[in-house]
């Protein structure tokens, strides 16, 4: 075979890969005509109705098994008094944590022992949470969280989707008619509510403090909190 005629044949295939490769390739989608994302929220401002109170004690002391007979002494006076009103949904009561640990010297030696208990008592009753903690005389106040209880959030969570939604629709139809079509359909769209805010404990009373104040009453005043709910997606705008 003479070397113009070799030449002839790799051209020929070389241009016959190229030409599957070009049709192997997919063909680019136009991009969509008349697609709009939209986004709308809305939010309701609720009173907090659930209060969590988290009462503690420490101990320490050379005998680990003394240092716990004291906590649970000092547990088990508490949660007496505590179930004395316990009514379910209103004033729940349960005990935290429990702990006992060894106290080293900067030596690597035990030289004691210390440990707490916690008893927390929440509910919807606030005025008769805040009662109970003055009776509480052997643990004292360590944190106070208010939030919206599950039922609530649901609850208010279901109206403002509604107005979020509403607004939603609303604002695709306006869209549409701004752009020249007579309507729309929903591509797809996402319907998010805000978390549970986190619970922010109050800030921690000095010993002395705290033991002065616990035969009084722990004032509550709930606030408020925020329910939101945002929706988000796209629409085809239709002629």
């Amino acid at each position: 075979m003479s070397l113009r005629r070799t030449r002839i044949l790799v051209a020929s295939t070389l241009a016959a890969a190229a030409g599957h490769a070009l049709a192997d390739t997919p063909t680019p989608m136009a991009p969509a005509q008349g697609v709009v994302s939209l986004t709308t929220n809305a939010n309701a401002e609720v009173t907090k109705d659930l209060l969590a109170v988290t009462l503690t004690t420490t101990k320490e002391g050379q005998d680990a098994a003394a240092v716990q007979a004291q906590l649970k002494q000092a547990l088990d006076a508490a949660l007496a008094e505590a179930k004395k009103n316990a009514r379910p949904g209103q004033l729940d009561v349960q005990t935290g944590n429990f702990h006992l640990s060894p106290r080293y010297t900067n030596k690597g030696v035990i030289n004691g022992w210390q440990g707490s208990a916690e008893l927390i008592v929440e509910g919807r009753d606030m005025a008769a949470i805040g009662q109970l903690t003055g009776r509480i005389t052997t643990l004292t106040i360590a944190g106070v969280a208010y939030t919206i209880s599950r039922e609530l959030r649901e609850k208010t969570e279901g109206e403002v989707a509604a107005q979020a939604i509403a607004r939603y629709r609303a604002k695709a139809a306006d869209y549409a008619k701004q752009f020249g079509y007579t309507g729309y359909t929903l591509r797809e769209v996402n319907v998010q509510s805000n978390d549970m805010p986190p619970v922010r404990p109050m800030a921690r009373m000095s010993v002395n403090a705290m033991s002065a104040a616990s035969d009084a009453a722990l004032p509550v005043e709930p606030g408020k909190g925020n329910v939101t709910v945002t929706v988000t997606g796209t629409v085809q705008m239709t002629r």
